[in-house]
């Protein structure tokens, strides 16, 4: 059988009663008069089935029921009492839960700090992190399962249909095997670079960027030799410190130490030969705590 709803109201009646164990003064702290009062907690005990009051001329007292019910009742009221500032607190970006996904890159320094900033100023919105790549991303506002995520792309190309803020953008660095001759030569010669053997991650993941790449050898009339595909910049580097070949990576990666691994930047007119890497914030619908969290992104950014 279904049970009948129950009024806050006639809770409210039952936790005064049982306060004053007297029904005159229990209406009086109401604000109301006695006999609605009666009423209401006959009509309770009628819902429930059950006494929850022994009443006599000169005393009440709680049934063992009553007593039983009582501390679940005040928590009930309690929460009930604490909706409206809740309420204020979500609409102001105070409360809530973030589901925020990123790439590796973004989380090797820039990410601790926002996120560091974020919880010292909103420490009641509570922060899911998912690592997970561009096109992982994508998928998963599809479905609902994140609220924002940092994406790494080429420049100007952030996916489409989502709202988007750059937060960094950085050139792509050399990863060379420390015992390479490109290690520790006093130049760089681009040609010499691109003849080496590619580790790359896969044109899936992030494609204008994977294009970028490819399209720096195309220019030179050179195809790349690429020997080896990996998801994870953690990866590519530690495929690199084994010596299968270079990599080209973001510039935030040389926060990933990895020993075996020396990066390079090429110099002069040849720089400019060489892609660059942006990070963006998206998102596709705003929320109050999102919108906090995307003012501390951009103020340190």
């Amino acid at each position: 059988m279904k049970e009948a709803a129950i009024e806050l109201r006639l809770w409210r009646q039952f936790a005064a009663v049982a306060g004053e164990l007297h029904f005159g003064r229990a209406a009086r702290s109401l604000h109301m008069t006695q006999p609605p009062l009666t009423q209401g907690i006959a009509q309770l005990e009628r819902l429930l089935g059950v006494r929850l009051f022994e009443r006599t001329k000169r005393s009440v007292r709680l049934t063992a029921a009553g007593e039983a019910l009582l501390p679940s009742v005040q928590e009930l009221l309690a929460r009930a009492g604490a909706l409206p500032q809740q309420a204020r607190a979500a609409a102001a970006g105070e409360l809530g839960h973030l589901r925020i996904a990123f790439v590796s890159t973004v989380g090797f320094a820039l990410l601790p700090q926002w996120l560091r900033v974020f919880r010292a100023q909103h420490p009641r919105v509570q922060m899911e992190l998912i690592e997970s790549t561009g096109d992982v991303q994508v998928e998963a506002f599809a479905r609902g399962e994140i609220d924002a995520g940092f994406m790494l792309h080429s420049p100007g190309f952030a996916p489409r249909g989502l709202q988007h803020r750059p937060v960094v953008g950085e050139p792509l660095v050399l990863a060379v095997p420390d015992a390479h001759p490109l290690a520790h030569a006093p130049r760089l010669a681009l040609a010499r670079v691109l003849a080496e053997p590619l580790v790359i991650f896969p044109r899936r993941i992030v494609p204008s960027l994977h294009d970028a790449v490819l399209g720096m050898y195309h220019a030179a009339g050179l195809e790349p030799r690429v020997v080896q595909e990996a998801i994870q910049m953690q990866t590519i580097v530690n495929l690199v410190s084994a010596g299968l070949g270079v990599a080209w990576v973001p510039d935030s990666v040389r926060q990933f130490q990895r020993s075996g691994v020396v990066y390079r930047q090429l110099g002069g007119r040849q720089s400019a030969s060489v892609p660059e890497c942006e990070t963006t914030l998206v998102w596709e619908r705003m929320t109050p705590a999102l919108e906090r969290f995307v003012e501390v992104v951009a103020a340190g950014s």
